[in-house]
């Protein structure tokens, strides 16, 4: 992906700004940890199933505010969230390995920087299609993609938006970990909407498909595809997405998996599903946890 930008000073100073407002770190306490999520997704099952021990050893009244939906909800006609105040680490927020208690997105910068150098490059090449992420949580790496491509002044190009806007399904692969209870990754769709219209991105350019991929995906009118990114954890979900739109990538388009190092279950997906077509292309990694490849088509 190497070339010329297509940027100018005023345009990388703006998207870098971006980047930093969408993982929140400009802000030391968008690194506090919800307690809820903590609990749910980092110490188990086991401890679930124990709150309610913990909670009348506690005392009814704080009984009372640690059981509103896993440490998150209203008393007295106020919402609230009980956190940890993590200290902010600005290397793990780069590199994407934590959750921002705010912000918009938690692939950290490496990986939006990725983004915004394939759709330069698609852009600079010709290659046709629109951009699609599939599992979106609050919106922040498809913001960045309109961004991208307003900056640029293209009109022709579509982002669009897939998710559940209901979390993570149950999975159904053993030995995945179950996030479909995580309040924290459960973001409606009216809330990302509302995230695009915030940064004054919201416009006839971004389509929003809500529901389960395997539902959705095979019917909808995507096509054809210049950068295909995949975040959605789970290896039905991943497989899904490969199965609906691998098709419609384009020739010399990418596809980007997120979770191809940090999820077991997302790699064999992946392994799986080139495995089954006959493909072989290079994948090339992006951080720690996220893989590309470029597409390449067969010539007659």
């Amino acid at each position: 992906m190497a070339g010329p930008s297509l940027f100018d000073d005023s345009d990388r100073r703006y998207l870098d700004l971006l980047k930093r407002c969408l993982t929140a770190s400009l802000y030391d306490e968008s690194a506090w940890t919800s307690l809820e999520a903590y609990v749910q997704t980092f110490l188990g099952e086991h401890v679930l199933s124990a709150r309610a021990t913990w909670l009348r050893a506690l005392g009814a009244p704080l009984a009372r505010l640690f059981g509103v939906v896993g440490a998150a909800g209203r008393v007295g006609g106020r919402s609230f969230r009980l956190v940890y105040e993590t200290p902010f680490d600005a290397r793990r927020r780069a590199e994407g390995r934590d959750w921002p208690l705010f912000g918009y997105t938690m692939v950290g910068h490496a990986r939006l920087d990725h983004v915004q150098a394939c759709i330069e490059d698609v852009v600079s090449r010709g290659v046709p299609g629109d951009l699609v992420e599939t599992g979106v949580w609050r919106g922040g790496t498809v913001i960045f993609m309109r961004a991208v491509l307003k900056v640029l002044g293209v009109t022709d190009r579509t982002v669009w938006v897939c998710d559940s806007f209901d979390g993570l399904p149950p999975p159904e692969v053993a030995d995945e970990p179950d996030l479909s209870r995580v309040e924290f990754l459960k973001v409606s769709l009216e809330r990302v909407v509302e995230n695009f219209r915030r940064f004054d991105l919201l416009d006839d350019r971004v389509k929003f498909l809500r529901g389960w991929f395997a539902e959705t995906l095979p019917a909808a009118p995507i096509g054809p595809i210049a950068v295909l990114r995949l975040d959605g954890d789970l290896y039905c979900s991943t497989w899904d997405v490969l199965d609906a739109l691998y098709d419609r990538v384009s020739d010399g388009g990418y596809v980007i998996i997120d979770d191809y190092h940090s999820w077991p279950s997302c790699r064999q997906a992946v392994t799986d599903f080139l495995a089954h077509r006959r493909l072989a292309p290079a994948l090339r990694t992006v951080d720690w946890t996220a893989v590309y490849w470029q597409v390449r088509r067969p010539t007659d």
